[in-house]
């Protein structure tokens, strides 16, 4: 599957409209009762490029966006506005945000994950598009060196220590990330005229299974 390990220019999709979805399979018996299941593990995001755009320069950063990416054919790295950190939305990622897997002796390389709790349950998000330069980490409560203690792969989100961490303890992280996207679609419709009188393109992104 072809991605290019390129964002999709933030300040356009700012203005953009979307966020998680998920399928549930819903049965209603005889009883009327419902029985419920979801053949996806995790949830997948959608959202519409088109609502970012604020000027005709937009439209025109948009059209040489999808050109290059060849419409559909190339994924892409997309900021999330409502979700592209761990920690408080008014906070910087610390590096004790998440804790990402338990050592045991053995293992040097994690992936690096989110996790959205609501009273007694929760969700493990995998994140395989972290944004290079922002990825902290730590072991048992001791703050790790990137690029001396532990590397990172920009491109699937695993981090690897030089050491493997001991057996029971906490492997922490804190970091920036993207979605990895595609265009779903293969066409863009454009107008002046009606961009002028405050019509804008719609512009669907899904999310990509990686």
């Amino acid at each position: 599957m072809g991605f290019h390990e390129v964002r999709f220019p933030a300040s356009l999709s700012f203005g953009s409209v979307g966020g998680p979805e998920r399928r549930t399979e819903i049965v209603t018996l005889a009883n009327g009762f419902e029985e419920r299941n979801t053949p996806w593990a995790h949830s997948r995001r959608r959202y519409d490029a088109g609502l970012g755009m604020r000027s005709l320069d937009d439209v025109e950063v948009l059209l040489a966006f999808f050109e290059a990416r060849r419409g559909q054919l190339f994924g892409f790295r997309w900021k999330d506005w409502s979700d592209f950190k761990t920690g408080a939305a008014s906070a910087a990622p610390d590096w004790q945000d998440e804790v990402i897997g338990i050592g045991d002796g053995v293992t040097r390389s994690f992936q690096l994950s989110k996790t959205y709790r609501s009273g007694e349950a929760s969700y493990v998000r995998p994140v395989k598009k972290p944004v290079f330069g922002t990825v902290t980490a730590g072991i048992e409560g001791t703050f790790y060196q990137e690029g001396v203690h532990f590397g990172v792969d920009p491109a699937t989100g695993v981090i690897t220590f030089e050491d493997a961490p001991s057996i029971g303890h906490a492997v922490t992280a804190g970091f920036e990330f993207d979605v990895p996207v595609r265009f779903d679609t293969d066409r863009i419709q454009t107008s002046v005229a009606s961009f002028k009188a405050g019509d804008v393109p719609t512009v669907p992104v899904v999310e990509l299974r990686l």
